[in-house]
Order: structure tokens, then C-alpha cells, then sequence
């Protein structure tokens, strides 16, 4: 067989980071002055959120898994000393253990304006952090295509990125109880199937036209094709607490877009599951993390979600040594075997049973490995 060329495959990464106090280990407004002082070093990679407490950095476009690595340690290592300089702290975890959302300051912008007036206290409740991959595609169409065949892998790769246990004080008894919070936004969840491109612009067309949006940004699904970019874009996962886990996570959706675009070019499809289906397995994974069982439809039973994540790795292992990635896909076996965020937060809380011990572990692992 012919050989495929994934060199189109290329990565963009999100991060949302939060700044805290070094002396409460609260959450603390910046006003805006790292993005200020971080846009003098590295340009628009760095932007404000819609919390003032939230630090937004985001890669170039990257050609492989190496590569973004290299950029998103930078983005730490810059927004760290930043925060340093003004005596701050920056930590990665979907939630902060324990502040909370009702004293923390929105940012004065036109957009954000717009969605707390719209969303109200969904919006200004909305205080986590979260990672975003995008995944380069070679046409709309096929962005698309692997788009509704990606859905089925969300929770077993959300299940890896797991790291926000704790909610405004209190042990939330989930994983990642950062969905948990997302979801009283509208459109937000696994995707429906769309047959065609065509079907999903019509989607944006005419929630567009009937005033539920004013644009495609708007939707806030788990994964989408980007309304402006050709990327399908990742959006389920936690913010890791390491660079290296963030790279992981981000090869792992690299590597299953490659492995569907293969599987196409050979007249193969990887089956379509039903919506309602997946959200049963992402709910499981934000309750129980990589410590549950996901249910495989094929088989129509419960496995351990341990055992679904090696058949993962299994099933995408032919394309990432094109990919460049596997010394970042063996990762997964190290946060199989450390634990998630979640697990490694939990921990630390059993140890000390105290919650800034929790904040302290969060911002002492966010340039490990760097």
C-alpha cells in the first residue's frame, strides 16, 4: 500500500492557567497585568480570559508532538517568571480546590460583557481551566469525517486528563468535576453525528439566523471543526497539571485523527456510535477517572477503562511512529501507573488533609519536567 502522508496532521495547543496568591493560594485578579507584560515576550500567544484569575497561552501551529512541546514549555516558563515578578503563582488544574467563583473579578471585555449577560450565573460561575488541541486537517470534508469518528475515543483520552477533584472547598466525589460545571453552559457535550460538512455549516447557518448565536465560536462542544481554522479542535480535557502530560494527551488525539484518516484511505470506517451512547462513557469518566470501567459497545459490555486505553494505544500504534510521537504516547503508561491530576491532587489531600497543601503541590508541578 501506497504510503500516507500525515505531515498535514500538524498541532495547536491551548492552555488555561490560574493565578494565585502566594500567601492565601486563592485564586487572585492579575488585572490583565501578565497578558500585559507576556505580550511584550511572546505576542498574542498569551490573552486574557473571561476570569481574572485565568490566564489564557496558546502554541503556534506545530509540526508534531516535539514541537509543541517545546512551545508550551516556553508558554509556562514565561508566564511563570511573569507571575513571579508580580508575586504571583500560576498553577494548572481544571478547578482551584477551593476558591470561590462569587469573589473573583470578570474582565471588562465587550465579548465577555455579552456572555454573562446572555448566560448569566452559568457564565460567571464558569470558573475552570481546560485544554484545547487542535489537529491540523487537509480539507473540511475530511475534518468532518473524523471528527464523528473521533467522538468514541473522547472519554477514554478525557479519563487520562482528569484533574479537578475538588469544588469550592469540598471533595466532589468526581474526577473532573470541571465538566460537571461546563455543563450548565447551552452546547456544550459530545457532538451529534453531522453526515456532511454541509450539514454542519447549515447547523451554524441557522442557529446563526435565529439569534441563538452570533457565531460558530459559540458552540462549545467537546470537539468541533473549528469555525475559521482547518483543525478539528479537542476540547473535553482538563488542563494537565505537567507539560508533559498536556503533550501526551494532545499526540493521543493526534495520533487517533491519523489512525481514522488511514483507516479511510484504505475504504475503512471505524463505527459510529450514537451521542447518547459516548455521554454514557464520559460521564464515567469524569466520576471515576482512569479508575472505572467504560463500557465497550462492541462487545456490549463493561471493561476497565485501563484495559480500553492499552486497546487505544493499540489501535493507533501504526501511525505514530510516522507521527513522531511515541516517546510522548508512552506517557500514558506513566500516568497510568502515577495516576491522573485528579488521583495525584486526592493523594496529596489524604497526606495532609488540607486543601493549600493541594494549591502548593498544584503550583509545584507546573514546570516539572521543564
Amino acid at each position: 500500500m501506497a504510503n500516507i502522508n500525515y505531515n498535514h496532521f500538524t498541532l495547536g495547543v491551548e492552555e488555561e492557567y490560574m493565578v494565585l496568591d502566594p500567601e492565601s493560594r486563592e485564586l487572585k485578579s492579575h488585572e490583565q497585568k501578565i497578558v500585559i507584560e507576556g505580550q511584550k515576550v511572546i505576542k498574542d500567544k498569551v490573552k486574557a480570559e473571561m476570569h481574572q484569575a485565568v490566564v489564557e497561552v496558546g502554541t503556534d501551529i506545530c509540526q508534531n508532538a516535539d514541537e509543541a512541546f517545546n512551545d508550551v514549555a516556553t508558554l509556562r516558563k514565561t508566564v511563570a517568571q511573569i507571575a513571579s515578578d508580580l508575586g504571583l503563582w500560576v498553577g494548572a488544574a481544571g478547578t482551584h480546590p477551593f476558591s470561590h467563583w462569587e469573589s473573583q473579578l470578570i474582565t471588562d471585555h465587550a465579548r465577555y460583557n455579552e456572555i454573562v449577560n446572555e448566560l448569566q450565573e452559568a457564565a460567571r460561575s464558569n470558573l475552570i481551566f481546560g485544554l484545547h488541541v487542535h489537529v491540523g486537517m487537509e480539507s473540511r470534508e475530511m475534518a468532518n469525517h473524523i471528527a464523528n469518528s473521533t467522538r468514541y475515543f473522547l472519554p477514554h483520552i478525557y479519563a487520562l486528563s482528569t484533574n479537578s477533584p475538588f469544588w469550592e472547598g469540598r471533595k466532589t466525589g468526581y474526577k473532573s468535576f470541571r465538566t460537571k460545571v461546563f455543563d450548565k453552559f447551552p452546547r456544550t457535550g459530545i457532538p451529534e453525528y453531522f453526515e456532511s460538512i454541509e450539514a454542519y455549516e447549515n447547523y451554524v447557518k441557522l442557529l446563526v439566523k435565529t439569534n441563538c448565536i452570533d457565531n460558530a465560536k459559540k458552540i462549545w462542544w467537546d470537539l468541533r471543526v473549528h469555525p475559521f481554522f482547518n483543525t478539528v479542535e479537542f476540547r473535553i480535557c482538563d488542563v494537565p497539571m505537567t507539560v508533559e502530560e498536556t503533550i501526551c494527551i494532545a499526540a493521543l488525539f493526534q495520533a487517533v485523527c491519523a489512525k481514522i484518516y488511514k483507516l479511510r484511505s484504505q475504504n475503512l470506517n471505524f463505527i459510529i456510535y450514537q451521542r447518547a451512547l459516548i455521554n454514557e462513557n464520559k460521564w464515567r469518566a469524569s466520576r471515576y477517572g482512569i479508575d472505572g470501567r467504560l463500557i465497550d459497545f462492541g462487545k456490549e459490555e463493561e471493561v476497565n477503562t485501563r484495559v480500553l486505553i492499552y486497546e487505544l494505544l493499540d489501535f493507533v500504534d501504526d501511525v505514530i511512529d510516522q507521527l513522531g510521537s511515541r516517546k510522548w504516547i508512552n506517557v500514558v503508561s506513566k500516568i497510568l501507573e502515577k495516576g491522573t491530576g485528579a488521583d495525584r491532587q486526592l493523594r496529596v489531600f489524604e497526606q495532609t488533609n488540607d486543601l493549600t497543601s493541594v494549591v502548593d503541590y498544584i503550583h509545584a508541578q507546573f514546570l516539572e519536567g521543564i
